[in-house]
């Protein structure tokens, strides 16, 4: 089990068919932390509007998370667009704390800002048709994304993301994460931090942008991905994690296997 100081997560989107939840859980299973963020769109309440898809997984992690914050983990939420309904109920539930943003001072001394991300978003903010529609093209993406890893499993492949691939080799979405990135930064120097941590845009990363320290928690769609602080400040980006396979497909393959033959019985006398 490893413990860190802090994790930051974000981009869950509970109620869609692509959430890895499954990889999540096990995340949390193997790892403690004394501070947790979830960073916007834990729930994707636009495709929820669309059509109903709520397994028990899914409640498994709303559970695993109120869990934490029972055991003494401090549970900070910070709404995103695609949970923004929840935005309006400021304050502490419980174990959780629910906030628009939130500043965290790392073990080193560090202030970061703590926010989604799409309040920078001019598209989400000022367009909010076009933010519809183009949610609707990458959910068809993200449908395909298990078709495709179910045969890359097959061929004893890892896990890839078809929807992340092609939002990386267009030219827009490129610049489009260039410019958020920079938006972000700015928005963070009105609020004296040395840094700044979001999610938003599935894209996960740790750099530097001018003097400011940009973080970025990713998603579990298609990269699996947190940021986790150790208790010397150190703040690292754990990327691709994967569920380890079930228990019964192994027992299945193991019952499969052929058994000794018995020797043939012997003629007597």
């Amino acid at each position: 089990m490893a413990h860190y100081r802090t994790a930051w997560i974000s981009d869950v989107h509970l109620g869609t068919k692509g959430s890895n939840v499954e990889a999540l859980l096990e995340f949390f299973r193997i790892h403690e932390f004394d501070t947790l963020y979830v960073v916007g769109d834990l729930i994707d309440i636009w495709q929820l509007r669309r059509g109903i898809y709520w397994p028990q997984s899914h409640n498994d992690v709303i559970q695993k998370i109120l869990r934490k914050g029972r055991k003494g983990t401090r549970v900070i939420y910070i709404p995103g667009n695609h949970d923004e309904f929840i935005s309006h109920f400021h304050g502490h539930y419980g174990a959780v704390e629910i906030e628009p943003r939130a500043l965290h001072t790392t073990a080193d001394g560090r202030r970061l800002l703590i926010i989604h991300g799409h309040e920078l978003d001019t598209v989400v903010q000022n367009i909010k048709w076009l933010a519809f529609v183009g949610d609707v093209g990458y959910q068809t993406l993200l449908r395909l994304n298990e078709p495709v890893n179910f045969i890359r499993r097959k061929m004893g492949l890892g896990y890839w993301s078809l929807s992340a691939y092609v939002k990386m080799r267009v030219k827009d979405a490129v610049s489009f994460i260039g410019k958020f990135e920079e938006s972000i930064v700015r928005y963070a120097q009105d609020y004296n931090v040395t840094g700044v941590v979001c999610g938003h845009i599935h894209a996960p990363a740790i750099r530097k942008i001018g003097n400011t320290d940009y973080y970025n928690s990713g998603d579990w769609v298609e990269s699996c991905s947190a940021l986790v602080e150790d208790f010397d400040g150190q703040i690292h980006l754990i990327k691709n994690f994967e569920a380890p396979l079930p228990v019964k497909e192994e027992s299945a393959l193991a019952s499969e296997a052929p058994e000794p033959e018995s020797p043939a019985p012997q003629a007597t006398a």
